[in-house]
């Protein structure tokens, strides 16, 4: 390949690497897999909400709040990252959960303090 070849090669490379370095230094968060399942149904009330993140969380800074179907509150313990894990979010939830749709609500601090949040619905069955 020619000098020349060469250049415009790499000029024409430049802006697509800009482009993904760009990405990388602006992720944030995102849910990528909960645990009850995002418009799952469960047949025995979930011990616990176990949200995993694409990375790590500041705890300090985040949390979950489950409602009913009232849209009242559900006591549960306090959200904490995973020992050796900080991707993952776990709240135990107090009390068996009676039959019925339950809203997740969650917001999260990556380590980088980029801020997301998000909600989804779960049913426990009878």
């Amino acid at each position: 390949m020619s000098r020349t070849h060469r250049r415009t090669a790499i000029l024409a490379a430049a802006p697509f690497a800009l482009a993904l370095a760009a990405t990388a230094a602006f992720a944030h968060a995102q849910l990528m897999k909960a645990s009850p399942a995002v418009g799952g149904a469960v047949k025995a009330s979930p011990t616990e909400i176990r949200l995993k993140f694409t990375e790590g969380l500041e705890p300090r800074f985040s949390g979950i709040v489950l409602t009913g179907e009232s849209g009242a509150a559900v006591p549960i313990g306090k959200a904490n990252v995973e020992p050796g894990d900080a991707s993952t979010f776990v709240a135990p939830i107090s009390h068996p959960l009676k039959p019925g749709a339950y809203t997740v609500t969650w917001h999260a601090v990556s380590v980088d303090t980029h801020k997301t949040q998000g909600s989804y619905q779960f049913t426990v069955e009878p």
